[in-house]
């Protein structure tokens, strides 16, 4: 027990500087005050601090939503719809209104057509863009009215469809360089060009509106022979070679006219699957309907 009792004079030394240090500490931790002043604020410096960054942050938000820019509701796809917050049923909607080949003309019927909320249509509505002859139809009936004073030319007096020049069709209040071009490069698709008038609704970008005027001053005078196709006899491959007719709607217009025992009319084509019912003025052009076996 010696041996762990007894302390040399250096650890003696050691044992009582230790014991100094431990009751040195223990004074300055009850008698020295480590408590900091109290951090003083300026309230209204702080407020206005605050206020800063909430407008930064919002204006970070607004800069992250979607540009809305001015558009024509008439043109709404899928993808632009979802981006304004309308359901797929509300775009269906107006989609199938538009297959009919139909116009909305204002914002009541648009949301008449697709059904959108009082609150959707009041927040999209400022940014429709209409025509003018939509927005203001009495400068647009003034200017037929100046422009079109005299009777409507007659077939003779107008120009051909398959030979007229992009100047001349530039002649065309709403037909410029860009439209005369693709006016003649679609015609040039077809050897042979147009068969009738109706084919200008193929052509891409061009309105009812302007194609209408664009007819007041020509129309197609000789036309592209083609050999018709017999409706009631024709077979998928004969179909699909027809404008606007796939293999899936050549298969459904067959189909109905096994349980029609055969068309009657072109009318009767509306009723067909997926039949696309502002194309049949074309697709007509391609078809003939004959019962005789």
């Amino acid at each position: 027990m010696k041996s762990h009792v007894t302390f040399s004079k250096n650890q003696r030394h050691g044992i009582f500087l230790l014991s100094l240090l431990i009751i040195v500490l223990q004074c300055v931790y009850f008698f020295v005050d480590f408590s900091g002043k109290d951090i003083e604020t300026n309230d209204m410096e702080l407020a206005k601090f605050t206020k800063e960054i909430d407008s930064l942050k919002a204006i970070e938000l607004e800069a992250r939503k979607p540009k809305i820019f001015p558009f024509n509701p008439n043109f709404i796809t899928d993808y632009k719809g979802a981006t304004l917050g309308m359901s797929n049923q509300e775009i269906d909607r107006l989609l199938n209104f538009r297959k009919q080949d139909q116009w909305i003309n204002s914002s009541k019927q648009f949301q008449e057509v697709t059904q959108v909320s009082d609150s959707l249509l009041k927040r999209i509505s400022p940014y429709f863009k209409f025509p003018a002859w939509v927005t203001n139809p009495k400068t647009v009936k003034s200017f037929y009215n100046n422009s079109y004073k005299t009777k409507p030319k007659t077939f003779a007096q107008k120009k051909d469809l398959n030979t007229a020049t992009a100047k001349q069709l530039q002649a065309v209040n709403g037909i410029g360089e860009a439209f005369s071009k693709r006016i003649i490069k679609f015609r040039n698709k077809f050897k042979g060009g147009f068969i009738a008038d109706v084919q200008l609704q193929d052509v891409y970008g061009l309105t009812p509106e302007v194609i209408q005027k664009l007819l007041l001053d020509f129309t197609v005078k000789t036309p592209r022979q083609i050999e018709k196709i017999n409706l009631n006899t024709a077979s998928v491959d004969q179909l699909v070679t027809v404008q606007h007719i796939d293999y899936d709607l050549a298969h459904h217009i067959i189909e109905q006219r096994n349980l029609r025992e055969g068309f009657s009319s072109f009318s009767e084509l509306l009723k067909v699957k997926d039949f696309p019912v502002n194309k049949i003025g074309i697709i007509e052009l391609y078809l003939q309907i004959d019962n005789t076996n």
